[in-house]
């Protein structure tokens, strides 16, 4: 495979795996708290947490340059003292693709933890088990089919994250230039048939990702 069509598919393949594996433990807690729990100020946590389906990409980028950059309360600390940079690096790529896929994420739990049938919650509760082993023994279980829906979604979702990653990570060539970043430089300098290819690889990859959940899903219902 030609080395210009390679690398951007790796990167983009090992950002999408990365900024999914991250995603969804907070994506599988905030959905716990926003279907299950009491908690007040429920509305305030999903419309913070929805913010990155509205904002612009180009906007939740600049945003992880304020935090993360060399003068942000965050990417300061991190490089003044544990000499981590995190702006314009594999990681910055990363970071804003678990952004823009944690609300799909959350969307595709939440419906599934609020269809489960609130008594074998609270038979299990009856029968002495802590909070704790309710989430873990019987929610999450009956959850799985939201839990599998929430990571292709992610998946999918980061692995056609442009505005942000472009903003906070930028393109360098094998390190943070992901498949629509290479697209889009492709399409500046009129490399029409590498912008082709990419465009298809990216089509077949989320395809097979949505395939993959979908036939998982009609063998659960079997």
């Amino acid at each position: 495979m030609d080395p210009r069509v390679f690398y951007p598919v790796i990167v983009s393949l090992q950002v999408a795996i990365t900024s999914t594996i991250l995603v969804m433990p907070p994506a599988i807690g905030i959905a716990w708290v926003l279907a299950k729990s009491r908690l007040p100020g429920k509305s305030a946590i999903d419309a913070i947490t929805s913010l990155p389906l509205v904002l612009p990409p180009v906007v939740t980028g600049f945003l992880l340059l304020l935090i993360l950059g060399r003068e942000g309360p965050l990417g300061g600390f991190l490089e003044n003292r544990l000499g981590l940079r995190i702006i314009f690096t594999w990681w910055a790529a990363v970071a804003a693709s678990a952004i823009v896929s944690l609300p799909l994420a959350i969307r595709a739990i939440v419906p599934a933890m609020e269809s489960i049938d609130p008594s074998l919650e609270s038979t299990a509760r009856t029968l002495g088990a802590s909070e704790w082993i309710v989430f873990r023994r019987v929610t999450l279980p009956l959850s799985i089919r939201g839990l599998i829906g929430g990571g292709v979604l992610a998946f999918a979702r980061s692995l056609g994250e442009f505005g942000a990653t472009f903003v906070a990570a930028g393109s360098i060539p094998g390190e943070t230039e992901t498949i629509p970043i290479a697209i889009y430089r492709s399409l500046s300098i009129g490399d029409d048939s590498r912008a082709v290819t990419l465009a298809g690889i990216s089509a077949i990859l989320a395809f097979v990702a949505l395939w993959i959940s979908h036939r998982y899903f009609m063998q659960r219902k079997k």
